[in-house]
């Protein structure tokens, strides 16, 4: 099965890219299913329920999450009631909705998707690694096919995170940094791995925010408000086959278009 997935979806630029393109993309590209990191898709911070449900009308089968996931409190019921939301697993249990959800989908394999959020420069949170270790000890047996989102800043831990769950996943994709990385490659267990999938957002930014107020920051030292840039948005991602009987990787490839 051919999967696609794609970076942080950051405002408005990020959503239309999405919206406008998914459709030809899927069936340009022979996609099976297609996911994408939503936690910024609300004006470059958090996730409304109106902008989760425009996305998946869109085309994506499931949206990821990370430290963004709880700005917006309508989103709060959707995570326990659409099982397609997921947020990050390693938050604390009481919190709304889950970081595991299973993908069914007629004449495909099973798909585990399961989002993580790291620790290194991030606030305090449970350890991701247990977490992925709790997860795959209580997967049924019958579900091949299992994808990683995991959210974090630091490269070293995400690559760590890579080889922990290498030959135990299908795929590892990281999310959070918004900048896509050249390092996609199957690893030696058939677990299909890439640092940073990008993201899906103003092509002229600096991570998807106006780059005016970010050189303010840095020049100034003063705190200011970040804003979603405008213009031409691009979709940054990457796409995987996966052997539907074995669960491993059998290709993976970054994946860039303008939007």
């Amino acid at each position: 099965m051919r999967i696609l997935f794609l970076g942080d979806i950051v405002g408005l630029p990020g959503r239309k890219a999405v919206i406008q393109n998914l459709a030809r993309i899927r069936e340009e590209e022979a996609i099976d299913m297609a996911f994408a990191n939503g936690e910024n898709a609300s004006s470059g911070y958090g996730l409304k329920a109106k902008h989760a449900r425009e996305l998946l009308k869109a085309g994506l089968d499931g949206i990821t999450g990370g430290n963004h996931i709880w700005k917006y409190k309508d989103l709060y019921s959707l995570l326990d009631e659409d099982g397609r939301i997921l947020r990050p697993h390693n938050y604390p249990d009481h919190l709304p909705g889950s970081g595991v959800r299973v993908f069914r989908k007629a004449g495909l394999p099973p798909v585990a998707v399961i989002n993580l959020i790291g620790r290194t420069f991030m606030p305090p949170i449970d350890c991701p690694f247990a977490a992925a270790e709790t997860v795959l000890d209580a997967l049924p047996a019958d579900i091949p096919v299992s994808v990683v989102d995991f959210h974090a800043e630091a490269t070293g831990e995400k690559i760590a995170m890579g080889y922990f769950l290498e030959g135990k996943v299908s795929a590892v994709v990281g999310t959070h940094t918004h900048v896509q990385t050249n390092d996609a490659k199957v690893l030696t267990g058939g677990t299909a791995y890439l640092t940073d999938l990008g993201m899906c957002g103003a092509a002229d930014s600096c991570l998807g925010m106006k780059p005016e107020i970010i050189l303010d920051r840095y020049l100034t030292g003063l705190p200011r408000q970040l804003e979603a840039a405008t213009g031409p948005g691009v979709l940054q991602g990457a796409i995987f086959d996966i052997d539907d009987t074995t669960g491993k990787a059998v290709s993976m490839a970054t994946f860039q278009r303008n939007g």
